[in-house]
């Protein structure tokens, strides 16, 4: 019992400590009380958050903050949900007012614009009129191009204008409108608006891009798009938001600096299908994410650098290379097997479920037929979350058939490869964002540690206890043990 005795006076001793000197726990937000802790860490790296969240179980996404002290151009990458970010974007604006999503490069995306022009500089120019014209000018494009029919009704559309500034975001939330990456987007857009970029002032070519007297005249008038800034001739599209790894403002997010925040325009055309447990204001959160993108067997798009309409359409070379290469040469040893030498025709990413999804080319063997296909090819989806990989196909009496999941070798797995460091900030219940190695925190990880040394070995000192206890009463049996869980575990 002396033993006991000596158990309860660290007790004591360490709720005295807890009492003088309180240990403030990191910071961990749950959505409601009875919902245990989710994702929710800071980096002052892109990449470290990267890695991170491609770590993660969770269905996590990487976003960036801009923080009122910093210096400027100083970004801190936040790991976190969808729904967690929204609930405390909500509760938090002060801390997190400039936010930003990041669109990681090869993520599977939806097509959207960044609109803007220095109003002193384009006197009469009507804004929303020229939103409009470019809706339906794209909508156009979309038909032609791809075969997708959609209107001002599938586009959302949000406002951040100031009296100097024009400034508008379009999000198309068109179902089968997904394009591979962004790079693929930017190049549709760049392709679309050719006959604006071809020509300057007086008709004189621009951009480099040689004029032809076989080029078709296009019908539409794309004038509008030319715009002035500050004396400068640009374009009312920016096309530089099209780059791995983007940046793009978020909805209600300023820019640091600023307190014009993105909100719903008012002549916004789109109204979200509302979702069980989802209000509205949510729903255009959801709606307004580039990458937003769930794979559900959706047609992908592509788009290549144009040279003839054949080249247009949705191919690639088995020459692309994924994000995680280690993972395509892993799909390469998968149909290169049996005398067949399989390749990789596309791949596509879709960060929402971190699914890698290989379209194969030269090797057709379907699990669910235990045969070779004569004509169709198979799928290969890689779960980078889940760390298995299934096979899919294109035919169509397989079309709803999915093969066993299967697991991924140990060295290409994203948690056993990656060094995580220490997050380099911390969020507390207030919203405050702070660096983590803080004096006031060295403290707190110093106090921790004595009362590590005052509470002992707790494990250690439970065994060493059970012993002297059976040694006096006998063996205890596996049955009580179970009894005083199943009591313990009821209460």
């Amino acid at each position: 019992m002396s033993r006991w005795g000596d158990r309860l006076k660290k007790v004591e001793q360490l709720a005295q400590s807890f009492q003088h000197q309180p240990l403030a726990t990191r910071y961990k937000p749950r959505l409601w009380l009875c919902q245990p802790s989710s994702t929710w860490k800071l980096f002052p790296r892109q990449s470290l958050a990267f890695s991170f969240a491609r770590s993660c179980k969770e269905a996590v996404h990487v976003f960036a903050l801009e923080k009122e002290s910093a210096s400027p151009g100083q970004r801190i990458y936040l790991v976190t949900s969808y729904s967690e970010l929204w609930h405390y974007y909500r509760t938090h604006p002060q801390s997190l007012m400039h936010c930003y999503e990041v669109i990681p490069e090869g993520a599977v995306c939806k097509l959207y614009f960044d609109l803007e022009f220095h109003k002193p500089s384009n006197k009469g120019a009507d804004g929303k009129a020229m939103v409009a014209s470019l809706i339906q000018y794209f909508c156009d494009k979309l038909m032609e191009v791809y075969g997708i029919r959609c209107s001002a009704q599938n586009v959302l559309n949000l406002d951040s204008s100031t009296e100097e500034k024009f400034s508008r975001h379009l999000i198309f939330n068109v179902q089968n409108a997904i394009f591979k990456d962004n790079t693929h987007v930017g190049r549709f857009i760049h392709s679309v608006l050719r006959p604006v970029l071809s020509k300057g002032k007086n008709g004189k070519e621009m951009d480099g891009v040689p004029s032809t007297k076989k080029r078709r005249q296009e019908t539409t008038d794309l004038s509008f798009l030319q715009v002035k800034n500050q004396g400068q001739d640009c374009l009312f599209v920016d096309l530089g938001v099209y780059t791995k790894n983007r940046n793009f403002r978020l909805y209600g997010s300023s820019k640091l600096g600023k307190n014009a925040a993105f909100t719903v325009a008012d002549d916004n055309q789109f109204i979200p299908k509302p979702e069980k447990g989802t209000s509205p204001d949510e729903s255009i959160f959801l709606a307004s994410l580039v990458c937003n993108v769930s794979f559900t067997g959706q047609r992908i798009l592509t788009y290549d650098i144009p040279e003839t309409k054949e080249s247009t359409t949705c191919s690639l070379t088995g020459c692309q290379t994924s994000p995680h290469q280690e993972v395509d040469n892993f799909v390469l040893t998968l149909v290169r097997k049996e005398g067949k030498q399989g390749a990789i025709r596309r791949w596509n990413y879709f960060v929402a479920e971190q699914l890698l999804v290989y379209d194969i080319a030269n090797y057709r063997w379907c699990e669910n037929v235990q045969r070779f296909h004569k004509s169709n090819n198979i799928l290969i989806v890689v779960d980078l979350k889940e760390e298995v990989w299934y096979q899919k196909c294109h035919d169509p009496d397989c079309r709803n058939f999915r093969s066993s999941g299967y697991p991924l070798p140990q060295e290409i797995c994203v948690s056993y490869i990656m060094d995580e460091e220490d997050q380099a900030y911390v969020m507390d219940e207030a919203g405050n964002i702070d660096l983590s190695q803080s004096p006031d925190r060295q403290a707190a990880v110093g106090v921790a540690k004595n009362r590590s040394d005052v509470w002992g070995d707790d494990d250690e000192d439970y065994l060493q206890s059970l012993d002297d206890f059976e040694l006096d009463s006998g063996e205890i049996s596996d049955r009580l043990l179970l009894n005083c869980v199943t009591r313990f575990d009821s209460q």
